[in-house]
């Protein structure tokens, strides 16, 4: 997979650049989410694994930096910290807010570990010698070699470390859970034990190079970077893909809400004044336009409330319970219908100046108002309810006596 031109590693990473890049405004204006820092650093040092483990990159790097094999330390740690963040990313997507501190320190462990392997990683490979450019089998070329060897095994021990790790939490957090989150936990599960075949790969060519085969290589210059491009992007969806569906989860419910509240919007649309603007028009996001609604539904309500008549919604809710409708739909259609009455009041006292609105009860006559659910109920029952047809049509006539 990881050919001499690194498509196959370039187009995930930059997959993977885009969706770090998608993540940025978010974190800018939450600098202080621990979540959401710790996913962009999982995302970016995907998008550096992929870069700087494709072959032309390597290249690069080992001639820029004129040192053969300068890339190999650089991958390594790459990897490390690709691990470790994952780690971290787990422990503070799987706490809740009285397990806080606990997950700080936890993460500052696992923080530190990381370091002290990438910083021992980096000193082993400056204290080896490893003079001949080796780009796609530099582990089992210098198997036997003092340092470097012993880098190449300090790093693969990490990395099945955390291997395992991730492996047994993912598989015990997706036991607990539903829905995208499963499928994310099962889908960064199955990428580690991509990742443990890989490291299975790596030492069984290396423990045939100790033992004087060279014939078991390509497990570690073909078969094992495949498996890690493969697991890298499993990773890295499995932790994305939550996220999105969170993310389209919410837009979908936003606009769910937002149609059906149009039957109440359209009720008060004589009595309300436009509370926001629509700054961005048709770009405008479902949440702004969202709370607009809801705002000039509200102020509609306070527009027509000296004509709320808590008579005319004791009646309704009367009618509706002993038709056997369940009470909070009841106390709906009930709002509805009182508010469906005071509209057609209110258009009348538009016309006719003069007339007083009459005695307005005491407190609040509408309960459905103080919840968005309630507004819901409260917006379909205008269109549904044959109570609240009954209500508009008793109060119409009103309006065109003389």
């Amino acid at each position: 997979m990881n050919d001499s031109n690194g498509l196959g590693f370039y187009v995930p990473g930059v997959l993977l650049l885009v969706a770090a890049g998608l993540k940025l405004p978010a974190l800018w204006r939450n600098p202080r989410d621990e979540l959401l820092r710790s996913v962009c650093i999982l995302l970016a040092l995907a998008t550096a694994v992929f870069g700087f483990t494709a072959i032309p990159t390597v290249v690069a790097v080992n001639r820029i930096t004129g040192v053969p094999n300068a890339a190999a330390p650089l991958v390594f740690s790459l990897l490390t910290a690709f691990s470790g963040a994952n780690i971290v990313l787990i422990f503070r997507w799987s706490s809740g807010p009285e397990d806080a501190e606990r997950t700080r320190r936890r993460s500052r462990l696992c923080n530190v570990v990381t370091l002290v392997v990438i910083a021992a990683i980096n000193v082993l490979f400056a204290l080896g010698d490893a003079p001949v450019e080796r780009v796609r089998d530099l582990d089992t070329y210098y198997a036997s070699t003092a340092y470097i060897r012993e880098m190449i095994l300090l790093y693969l021990g990490a990395h099945t470390t955390a291997a395992v790790t991730m492996t047994l939490l993912c598989w015990r957090w997706a036991r607990e859970v539903q829905g995208a989150l499963r499928s994310g936990l099962g889908l960064i599960a199955v990428g580690y034990v991509l990742n443990l075949l890989y490291d299975i790969a790596k030492f069984t060519a290396i423990g045939a190079r100790w033992a004087g085969s060279s014939d078991w290589d390509v497990l570690s210059s073909e078969i094992a970077p495949a498996l890690a491009s493969v697991s890298a992007l499993l990773i890295a969806t499995g932790f994305v893909l939550p996220l999105i569906s969170q993310h389209v989860t919410g837009q979908w419910r936003m606009w769910r809400r937002y149609r059906q509240l149009r039957p109440l919007s359209q009720e008060l649309k004589a009595a309300t004044r436009r509370s926001i603007e629509l700054a961005n028009g048709p770009w405008t996001s479902m949440e702004i336009r969202l709370t607009q609604r809801e705002s000039d539904i509200h102020d509609g309500i306070l527009a027509v409330s000296p004509y709320l008549h808590a008579g005319v919604r004791e009646q309704a809710l009367r009618e509706e319970l002993e038709a056997g409708r369940p009470a909070d739909e009841a106390a709906a259609v009930a709002d509805a219908a009182a508010l469906a009455n005071a509209v057609v009041l209110w258009g009348r006292a538009q016309n006719a100046p003069e007339e007083e609105p009459g005695a307005r009860d005491a407190g609040p006559v509408l309960a459905s108002p103080s919840s968005p659910l309630g507004l819901v109920r409260m917006s379909q029952a205008l269109t549904r309810s044959a109570t609240v047809r009954s209500c508009r049509r008793s109060a119409a006539p009103e309006s065109s006596t003389p």
